[in-house]
């Protein structure tokens, strides 16, 4: 097999590792991603569960003051009912003390029922802080293991770039700029093996003549179809010798 068509394969597959370690890096960190959108998740329920106690107390206090302010009336009424002279004042005092009344039953029992959301609302976030210190401690461990594994694969990668540019310094530089041309647009197919007489990166069959040069593997032969780089495999070499 030609020596320019040799490297190009092997340049071909040290792409394709180097490019499947974007998967993996991209695995780890959604991993960590998962967790931390996790935690932002409840720390903004907590936030939300916070402003809505806050509403319910601003709730709370116009009841309180407005009980105050019948309580008040209350006291005044009582004072009016001693300086009362007809009956008819004496009722219209009465009604306006039972009025006063209701409406203080009613902010009481509005009190009670916002003093109970609140209540509800407080242990949710008690909930959620709970839940919120399991995450923050589950991230920092996810945030090792991510660490660790990203380390793993730069280790792996530089190693691959150090067979790559070594393989570049040997190679043809216009055979070279040939493929980056090609792998451009076929991304990690610039290079295909030909299976069943069919280029395997369009899979459209090719000519006996092109068959036949590329199992001769003299020059660098491209699909008549697409234009990618062809090739035999090894295996398939062999059988056909």
């Amino acid at each position: 097999m030609n020596q320019h068509l040799k490297q190009l394969i092997e340049l071909s597959k040290i792409d394709n590792e180097i490019d499947a370690f974007e998967p993996q890096i991209e695995e780890a960190n959604y991993k960590y991603e998962a967790v931390l959108a996790k935690k932002e998740s409840i720390e903004k329920d907590i936030e939300n569960l916070s402003k809505e106690i806050e509403e319910e107390e601003l709730k709370k206090r116009k009841n309180e003051l407005h009980i105050k302010e019948l309580s008040d009336k209350l006291e005044e009424l009582a004072k009016k009912s001693s300086e009362v002279k007809t009956e008819r004042e004496m009722k219209s005092l009465q009604l306006e003390e039972e009025i006063a009344k209701e409406q203080i039953e009613f902010a009481n029992e509005e009190i009670a029922r916002l003093e109970k959301i609140i209540e509800a609302k407080k242990e949710q976030i008690e909930l959620a802080k709970e839940s919120l210190k399991e995450i923050e401690e589950s991230l920092a461990k996810v945030k090792e293991e991510v660490d660790a594994k990203l380390a793993e694969i730069q280790k792996e990668r530089e190693e691959i770039f150090k067979r790559k540019e070594q393989l570049i310094a040997e190679m043809n530089q216009k055979a070279l700029a040939f493929y980056q041309k090609i792998r451009r647009w076929a991304k990690n197919t610039a290079v295909v093996p030909v299976r069943d007489q069919a280029c395997m990166g369009c899979y459209m069959v090719i000519s006996e003549k092109v068959y036949a040069d590329v199992i001769k593997g003299e020059e660098i032969v491209t699909c008549p179809h697409c234009g990618r780089i062809l090739y035999i495999e090894e295996e398939a070499e062999t059988a056909t010798e």
